[in-house]
């Protein structure tokens, strides 16, 4: 159309079951990351760790995430199937793995693994629904699908509580975690390749991993990582370190709960995040990704410093309900444009290269630095203090930024190419 909006376009049967098999595998994005805030303290007592080392631990895992770089950017060669499929399988090995380490760097070690294959999973998920769904419904399906991740969080935080009690304790909640991807690694079976993605076009000889620096999207590449990175600092450690601080013992400043009063409010914090999280993505469809960004990043900023500051509990649940919800809302936003503003040949690259490779520095560091100052200021300010991250990064989704909601790839993408328009 000349307004660069694709025609209207129904969802079809394989619209529906792409979008059931891309939810389960982003379900296990949620699952994973509560299940490691949950269980931290957990394993620094089985362990024998201090909270710095706890933090390091957190660290060395989240450099996965940036090793994932990797295994997304084959997906501009060698398919957006091949290469979920790969990060299924992988995942399930080394979570399985996970449950049978016998010390805390042994289980950094293999969660860090773990963590390339399940972000390469989570990345390909979105890369293949941006690709896929019909332009009017691309962000309600990117939301959607990234709701599931609220629902893994739920599900892991209602579970862990009664997992922590059976013989094998903390491993038994890796243990249970691998059996739904071994199922879906069969139903993976009736996934097609992205019609987009057409293995004519791609080159015979291997490209270099600076390809896209040699591109007009260069600059738009340093834009979202800075913003990813930025938004990370506090998406990561809000959650993660909450039940830290929740359960300090005194007299460290904190609502010093028990852990059955932690996984209370945890469980009923992401069943109330759940359907708000599910509703970003109508809400980016129809109020637009800049308009959505103020609401979600100034909301996930305010409910970080809620979460680590205030000991009353109706403040206090409500800031956890507030946390939760910005931890998993923030990626829709960020997930369609980093899949919007670029062709479909760079689009696995620039989103290897913004979001795991870049972005993901202050995902990786931030653990590490909140965990250091934790043992000296306490978690509360340390935590707290992160919220500075997705209000920097607002305001740089509105000056840099274009709005993408409704428009057809091909003009998201042909944006890139003309800075004067920004």
């Amino acid at each position: 159309m000349a307004d660069g909006s694709d025609p209207p376009e129904k969802l079809t049967g394989y619209h529906w079951k792409l979008f059931g098999f891309l939810s389960v595998a982003t379900f296990f994005e949620g699952y994973d990351h509560i299940a490691l805030s949950q269980l931290l303290p957990n394993l620094r007592e089985a362990f024998g760790v201090s909270e710095s080392g706890g933090g390091y631990a957190v660290a060395i895992i989240n450099v996965g995430t940036i090793l994932a770089y990797f295994l997304v950017r084959k997906a501009d060669r060698w398919g957006r199937k091949r290469v979920l499929t790969i990060t299924i399988a992988g995942y399930t090995l080394f979570s399985f793995g996970s449950a049978l380490a016998p010390n805390i760097w042994v289980f950094a070690i293999l969660q860090l693994v773990a963590r390339v294959f399940l972000i390469g999973e989570w990345a390909i998920s979105m890369v293949y629904a941006a690709e896929e769904f019909p332009a009017a419904r691309r962000g309600l399906m990117i939301g959607l699908i990234q709701g599931f991740s609220s629902l893994g969080s739920v599900v892991c935080a209602g579970v862990v509580p009664l997992l922590l009690n059976t013989p094998w304790g903390w491993r038994t909640v890796y243990f249970v975690g691998t059996v739904p991807l071994i199922l879906l690694a069969f139903a993976r079976r009736g996934l097609k390749e992205s019609k987009r993605f057409d293995p004519a076009a791609v080159s015979k000889e291997a490209q270099p991993l600076t390809e896209i620096w040699r591109t007009p999207y260069a600059k738009r590449v340093l834009q979202l990582a800075a913003i990813w990175a930025l938004t990370y600092v506090c998406a990561q450690t809000a959650v993660t370190f909450w039940k830290e601080y929740a359960t300090a013992a005194a007299p460290a400043a904190g609502p010093h709960l028990t852990d059955a009063e932690v996984g209370g409010y945890i469980v009923a914090g992401a069943v109330i995040a759940m359907p708000l999280v599910f509703a970003v993505g109508p809400l980016i469809d129809w109020l637009g990704r800049k308009k959505s960004a103020v609401v979600i990043f100034g909301a996930t900023a305010i409910s970080a410093v809620g979460a680590y500051t205030t000991t009353n509990t109706t403040l206090l649940f409500v800031s956890v309900v507030g946390a939760i919800f910005g931890a998993s809302a923030v990626l829709p936003v960020l997930n369609a444009f980093s899949t919007e503003l670029f062709p479909t040949h760079l689009r696995g690259s620039a989103f290897a290269w913004s979001n795991n490779l870049l972005g993901r520095v202050g995902y990786v560091l931030a653990p590490a630095v909140v965990g250091a100052a934790a043992e000296v200021f306490g978690w509360g300010p340390s935590v707290a203090v992160t919220a500075i991250g997705p209000l920097a990064a607002l305001v740089l989704i509105l000056m840099w930024l274009p709005e993408t909601s409704g428009k057809s790839l091909e003009a998201t993408s042909h944006i890139a190419e003309k800075p004067t328009e920004f």
